[in-house]
């Protein structure tokens, strides 16, 4: 059977075409301007105010983004950034294009994101940088994760691509560090088509990244910076800033989906989702995990639910990096996670049914 519900989907409406059509009828598709264009610039501002940081900055991707805050930090060849194996591919490869090496951590089995103890293991005299990943919109122990690079006197890049919207003690991921990092791909909780942005509290780092998202370039063709073509078009720009205003709305049928999975699924031999004290989820993924993993999603998938793995394969272990880093709690995730569906567009009879069969293969 075809999915007819997936795990996730953007939803477009008649605001997001009426913005594109008009950015299309302007005829400035981009911008090579120090600030961006028109649309860049309104995105921009509303996205520093929903999370409540002083600067935005707009990028062609989520993976431009690690990679600019990156350059910004100036990482570079010789260097360690410390970051899970447990993430999206990109995470790490930003790293690599900046000539510095990845160093795997092993994630915690309550929220699948980075062990502060088995952070603090792997610092040594090249380490500059952390990456907490904010999973599934799992916010990390930023708090134990801030303290230890402030011991160790490192720099932080959160990786908040799965958690816009999600909250700590009040405060937004991807604002507790030096630079936080966003992904605005279709299967995000909004999207720009394509596109990501950054935010810091730091002006000069602000100055810098503007630079590094166009060829290094303040004005005209003074390149003072190494920088890359990592801006964001206008036609993106426009769904964006359509998408932050809707956020709110999605993340409450997100959240209300996510509550009534729960009540559904709580007594079932698997182990579900939660929020920590202080801690509000974005509603991004709502994984589980259990021994019978496959069996599980094998029977959602043919009944139509595009219950997913994210991530079967552990970066370090992907062919491309194939290290013999010995990460328990993240080979055990690796096999016994499973994301169901809770987008916006899921409904309470979808929910239901996911819940019957997932019943019947955990009795």
């Amino acid at each position: 059977m075809s999915i007819k519900i997936p795990i996730n989907i953007p939803i477009i409406g008649d605001e997001e075409i009426k913005s594109v059509t008009f950015a299309l009828k302007t005829g400035s598709l981009t911008s090579s301007d120090n600030l961006g264009g028109k649309f860049v610039q309104e995105f921009e501002k509303l996205a520093a105010q929903y999370v409540k940081s002083k600067y935005a900055i707009a990028v062609n991707s989520g993976t431009s983004a690690l990679q600019a805050a990156l350059l910004a930090l100036n990482i570079k060849k010789g260097d360690e950034v410390l970051l899970p194996s447990f993430t999206f591919v990109a995470t790490a490869n930003a790293i690599v294009s900046t000539g510095a090496k990845p160093v795997f951590i092993d994630i915690s089995k309550n929220n699948y994101t980075i062990d502060p103890l088995d952070l603090q293991k792997k610092i040594t005299k090249r380490t500059k940088v952390i990456i907490p990943v904010h999973l599934y919109g799992h916010v990390s122990y930023i708090e134990e994760i801030i303290e230890i690079a402030r011991k160790n006197n490192l720099k932080i890049i959160e990786d908040a691509a799965q958690s816009l919207g999600s909250t700590f003690k009040g405060k937004h991921t991807g604002t507790f560090s030096d630079i936080g990092c966003y992904s605005l791909y279709p299967a995000k909780v909004i999207t720009a088509g394509e596109g990501g942005f950054l935010v810091t509290n730091d002006k000069k780092i602000r100055e810098k990244l503007l630079m590094i998202r166009n060829h290094g370039m303040i004005k005209g063709y003074d390149t003072t910076v190494f920088g890359l073509n990592l801006r964001m078009p206008e036609i993106s720009a426009a769904i964006a800033k359509e998408q932050i205003k809707k956020l709110p709305k999605f993340l409450y049928k997100r959240k209300k989906n996510a509550k009534k999975l729960t009540d559904l699924i709580s007594n079932f031999d698997l182990e579900i989702p939660f929020e920590r004290k202080y801690e509000k989820r974005n509603g991004y993924l709502y994984t589980i995990s259990t021994k019978n993993r496959d069996k599980i999603m094998k029977k959602l998938n043919a009944n139509g639910i595009g219950a997913a793995v994210y991530y079967g394969i552990p970066v370090h272990k992907t062919p491309y990096y194939k290290l013999r880093t010995k990460l328990k709690e993240t080979e055990w995730a690796s096999s016994h996670v499973l994301s169901l569906p809770i987008q916006p567009l899921v409904r309470e009879i979808d929910l239901v049914h996911m819940a019957n069969i997932i019943e019947k293969e955990t009795r």
